[in-house]
């Protein structure tokens, strides 16, 4: 309402003053007058449109033209809707930033393409998988980079309850990624991609240790059932025969009580996160050990012990037991009569350190890597004589693991082997808990 008021008064007002100039002097004089003052307020207005159009095409904020009263009024207003709309532009930019920083920290590969297949924007988890350069890519037809046929094929159809799983090269071992499209937006897509190597290797882990086990139950199944099978059938009356199968029938089932033993102890070290840490006297333990393997050498080896008597550590006792009867017993089994085993236990640059070094047949370079897997033996005909079960490094590892330590193995073939077990400084115990 009060626009047009000030519209009605701006028009009455160079009227009334014609007309009073029209009744003092004459009409034409007064027509003169209102046309002259219209001419100046249109010329006005024209200049305020001009000046209007200028900041409408570059406005700097803070800054506005000299106008008059009503155009300071459109000013302000449009100044508030610039303030307001740069705030939510503002707003909108950071809320974008946020998404592209939460898609580029994705653990999964995204790549957003058009319905021509190109890439519009990728994460940085897809330029890892597939080596793309979103700045270099950008626009560049996927199928184009990802040379493969099925991915082609599968580009070429999109289903979102598809999945395809891809090999793509890397340093060492190849990854195995999982993809699937899904349709987003206006005729665009996502394409998502998992890795699932570590999956897959655990599937292949898993169907390992089923055959694996399988295979080692197997044996002393057989061995014991033929025995059990030719006594129901035709009962012996030679005593050394059935003295020889009970014999036989005895030492399997004892291999698949220590089979199953240590399955039990490697159940327990994984299922279990909490480590009771004890003051270990370590020294006292490898004279322990070194004891067993004796009895096990059945006077067979030689064996030299070389300990700090005073140096002891912190952790689970009956762990790290396990772990060294596991290392001296190995070196009692694949060492030929005759031969040394040297067990040391000693401070080595601020880390303690257990070694048990033999002079056995010796471990090639290559199996090296892969003596702690699961059943995994360099010479299977060799372990089968020695009485191992194949876990008992496994064993090793996952106490090593569960005690901050590491395990190396130095060896050569036909010159024995050397395994010794790091532990951290961290684990060395305090002297106030040595005295008490």
């Amino acid at each position: 309402m009060r626009h047009w008021i000030n519209a009605f008064v701006t028009l009455i007002f160079p009227t009334v003053v014609a007309g009073l100039v029209a009744l003092i002097w004459n009409t034409t004089l007064g027509l003169i007058t209102l046309c002259l003052w219209l001419f100046v307020a249109l010329w006005s207005e024209r200049q305020n449109i001009s000046f209007f159009e200028s900041w409408l095409n570059a406005p700097k904020p803070g800054s506005r033209p000299a106008v008059t009263a009503r155009w300071e009024q459109v000013f302000k207003g449009l100044t508030k809707i610039q303030k307001r709309q740069r705030a939510s532009e503002a707003a909108l930019s950071r809320a974008l930033d946020r998404f592209e920083q939460a898609a580029r920290a994705l653990p999964d590969a995204v790549i957003l393409v058009n319905k021509a297949s190109q890439i519009e924007w990728c994460n940085t988890r897809a330029e890892e998988y597939f080596q793309l350069k979103l700045n270099r890519d950008h626009g560049v037809q996927i199928d184009y980079l990802l040379r493969h046929p099925a991915f082609r094929v599968f580009m070429s159809n999109p289903d979102p309850e598809i999945t395809l799983t891809l090999r793509l090269p890397r340093t060492g071992a190849d990854r195995l990624v999982s993809v699937q499209m899904i349709p987003f937006g206006h005729e665009q897509g996502l394409l998502l991609a998992q890795d699932i190597t570590e999956r897959e290797q655990l599937e292949i882990t898993r169907r390992d240790f089923v055959a694996n086990i399988s295979h080692e139950l197997r044996t002393p199944l057989t061995v014991i059932q033929g025995f059990l099978e030719t006594f129901e059938d035709v009962p012996s009356d030679n005593p050394e025969i059935f003295a020889r199968g009970v014999e036989l029938m005895s030492d399997q089932s004892r291999r698949m009580n220590r089979l199953i033993t240590d399955l039990l102890a490697l159940s327990r070290l994984e299922n279990s996160s909490v480590v009771h840490e004890d003051i270990i006297d370590v020294s006292k333990l490898t004279h322990h050990v070194a004891a067993e393997a004796r009895t096990l050498s059945n006077n067979k080896h030689r064996i030299d012990i070389h300990t700090a008597s005073d140096l002891k550590i912190l952790g689970a006792e009956d762990e790290i037991r396990s772990a060294l009867s596991n290392l001296v017993s190995n070196a009692v089994r694949y060492s030929p009569t005759g031969g040394t085993i040297t067990i040391s236990w000693a401070l080595i640059h601020d880390e303690p350190v257990f070694s048990c070094k033999d002079q056995g047949v010796g471990i090639a370079a290559e199996h090296l890597e892969r003596l702690t897997e699961r059943f995994y033996r360099v010479d299977k005909g060799r372990s089968q004589e020695t009485g191992g079960t194949g876990l008992g490094l496994a064993i090793v590892k996952h106490v090593l693991n569960r005690h901050d330590a590491r395990l190396k193995i130095t060896s050569n073939p036909g010159r024995g082997s050397d395994f010794s077990i790091f532990f951290s400084s961290e684990k060395i115990a305090p002297q106030q808990e040595l005295a008490v």
